[in-house]
């Protein structure tokens, strides 16, 4: 947006976040140099994209209203370097739905994406400049920091491989690959960001700034919302009846704010979105709730909602029953979509195809040699039978 001032920019760009890094660098641009922002943000396409997707699309959409620059990098041979959670092949299909859902979500919020540039890493990170600079930053980062920064974002586990070490400094890398000032993220990648800005200027380019976008808690157990456990989170394709279900399965206590993922999933994404489509400082969340428990219920601050929940004004049953709907309304566009596009539809049965399920072999069951009908005892009746007849034809004989 022209009209509006570098400090309106900035309030935007750095609206509702966890934490900024460098800020100055993006207040010098925006005031001194006077120029366009040019902002990433990536996503490693593994497992299929959830609920937690609506928090850093609403700030892509703070992003974009406030005239910045923003590239969306579709990080596939990211995704195949975590543990190798999928074959390559199947990476560029999930890249592909990866790219549909980010597109289907700002449409569905009203958020204009004919400025928003999408980039597949592999477009660059195989080119022979990117592997002498990976080299390099090698060379000037230990096995210990690497394996550090990386702790939070790649899949651990017992025998870690090198791709893991692998995948941090790629990061650090498209930064400037990429040609931007800032690099968006959650907090769980900070140590990545870091680890840029430690290192980068090393290998003779400028520091970036990054901006940290908060976890959600998961809508089922709290803790972070996991696109690999299916029990954390709510795939943006979901049934409206399946959603209910496990919304209504949330934990989710009486009076209890703490770590509750329901509230701040309407915290950090129902209200921001509803801001977006009415205006600053606008929030709204209802609650359709039977006339003999109250009725349906408005409200139209989040602290309202909060303290209502917290002094148990609000039952759980109607904080998740608004959630569940809230949800629904926010997916309903998206799941249309899907169903109208045959190219949509494709990426997500050839990028997450079902699971082979291997047929039970059937074991025959070893009864013994001694049950009726058995072969042993067939086998072990017929000598005696003949033995029976010869004694019979002997003394046939000896009475003649």
């Amino acid at each position: 947006m022209t009209d509006l001032t570098p400090e309106q920019k900035y309030e935007l760009i750095t609206r509702d976040l966890q934490e900024v890094l460098n800020p100055q660098i993006i207040k010098d641009i925006l005031q001194e140099e006077r120029r366009t922002l040019k902002v990433y943000w990536g996503t490693a396409p593994t497992g299929k994209p959830h609920c937690g997707y609506f928090v850093p699309m609403v700030k892509l959409a703070h992003l974009l209203k406030a005239g910045v620059e923003v590239t969306v990098l579709i990080a596939d041979l990211h995704a195949f370097l975590d543990n190798m959670k999928a074959p390559l092949e199947v990476v560029q299909y999930r890249a592909k739905y990866y790219e549909w859902v980010i597109k289907s979500i700002l449409k569905s919020i009203n958020v204009p994406i004919a400025k928003l540039k999408f980039v597949l890493g592999s477009s660059y990170e195989l080119k022979p400049e990117y592997t002498m600079d990976l080299f390099k930053l090698s060379n000037i980062v230990s096995q210990n920091d690497a394996k550090r920064a990386g702790a939070d974002v790649v899949k651990q586990v017992a025998n870690p491989l090198l791709s893991g070490l692998i995948y941090p400094l790629m990061q650090v890398l498209d930064e400037e690959y990429l040609g931007v000032d800032v690099q968006l993220g959650g907090v769980d990648q900070r140590k990545i960001f870091v680890l840029a800005e430690e290192n980068i200027q090393a290998l003779g380019y400028k520091k970036r700034a990054h901006l940290m976008n908060r976890m959600v808690p998961g809508l089922m157990q709290g803790g972070k919302m996991s696109a690999s456990d299916p029990n954390s989170k709510i795939d943006l394709l979901e049934e409206p009846k399946i959603v209910k279900k496990k919304i209504s399965q949330a934990f989710c206590a009486p009076g209890n704010i703490e770590d509750n993922g329901l509230l701040a999933f309407v915290k950090n994404v129902v209200g921001p979105i509803y801001e977006l489509k009415h205006g600053d400082n606008k929030f709204e969340f209802f609650i359709d709730r039977p006339e003999k428990y109250g009725g349906p219920i408005t409200y139209t601050t989040y602290q309202d909602l909060e303290d209502a929940f917290k002094n148990e004004e609000l039952s759980p049953v109607d904080l998740k029953s608004g959630v569940a709907d809230a949800i629904n309304g926010l997916l309903a566009p998206i799941i249309e979509e899907y169903k109208n596009t045959t190219e949509f539809q494709e990426a997500e049965n050839k990028g997450y195809p079902p699971p082979v399920v291997e047929k039970k072999v059937k074991k025959v069951k070893n009864r013994g040699s001694k049950y009726p009908g058995s072969k042993d005892e067939k086998s072990e009746s017929a000598p005696k039978a003949e033995k029976v007849d010869q004694v019979a034809e002997q003394l046939e004989k000896s009475n003649i």
